[in-house]
């Protein structure tokens, strides 16, 4: 048998799937991952139970749609190949149907900046696509069309998607967006809430470019994302030495 490519990669795949099954963002088979490669992307396969997966299921594709192997990818590869297509900062997406988000993709429901945390998605609300059938084309056109300058979105009658440069930070967006289905949800039951005025959202979105930085990851445009901070243990530069002769005097 030949050597995968990608080894670490497809077991990354399938690590993500275990665990979104584990934090309760996805039930069974029904979500997808996909993570960017040099030629394309590798996915997963369509209809294999995650505890059973193994790395030759998790299939390459290229932008073309082509894919390698005799495992078919994932029912969703369209949406993925778009979103690689079109979103050059996409390394990594997760799709799931994790139920609050899921809840509110059934009632169209956009999520407004009710919470600053909706910043996590990359603008001021999280928008609901259209429905379209599963796998179709319209179902990818209808997801783009939500996801302009968003980095997640919830699917029409179906469920979400999310993605980020990484594995790790997509998994982290899909599990932000479903707590935040789940607390929109709650709101709803009480009352009606407080919406965030625009410019309310717009700090908290430049704020948010800085978010979960640490210090050698900032870049020099960027915003500090917390005032006030001083760092005590790094110690003050010593003041430059002065020579002891005044200007304009001689030496004896």
């Amino acid at each position: 048998m030949a050597k995968l490519k990608y080894l670490d990669l497809r077991e990354a795949v399938i690590d993500t799937c275990l665990r979104m099954n584990e934090e309760g963002i996805n039930q069974g088979t029904s979500g997808n991952v996909s993570v960017r490669t040099p030629e394309g992307f590798l996915i997963t396969a369509s209809g294999i139970p995650y505890a059973r997966m193994k790395p030759e299921h998790i299939v390459e594709m290229d932008l073309d749609g082509g894919y390698v192997g005799e495992y078919l990818p994932s029912t969703e590869w369209r949406m993925h190949l778009d979103i690689f297509k079109h979103r050059a900062e996409a390394g990594a997406i997760v799709h799931t149907h994790s139920i609050y988000a899921t809840a509110l993709a059934c009632l169209r429901k956009d999520i407004p900046p009710f919470h600053y945390m909706i910043g996590i998605a990359g603008g001021t609300d999280i928008r609901c696509s259209d429905y379209a059938e599963f796998g179709t084309p319209e179902l990818s056109a209808a997801m783009l069309k939500a996801l302009k300058d968003r980095s997640a979105c919830l699917l029409g009658n179906h469920g979400q998607i999310a993605f980020g440069p990484n594995l790790e930070k997509a998994l982290w967006r899909a599990g932000e967006v479903e707590t935040i289905a789940h607390q929109y949800w709650a709101a709803l039951q009480v009352g009606k809430p407080v919406i965030l005025r625009s410019n309310q959202m717009n700090t908290v979105l430049a704020r948010m470019k800085t978010y979960g930085k640490q210090a050698g990851e900032f870049k020099k445009t960027d915003a500090p994302s917390v005032t006030g901070l001083v760092r005590r243990d790094v110690p003050k530069k010593a003041a430059p030495k002065t020579s002891g002769a005044k200007k304009g005097t001689k030496k004896k």
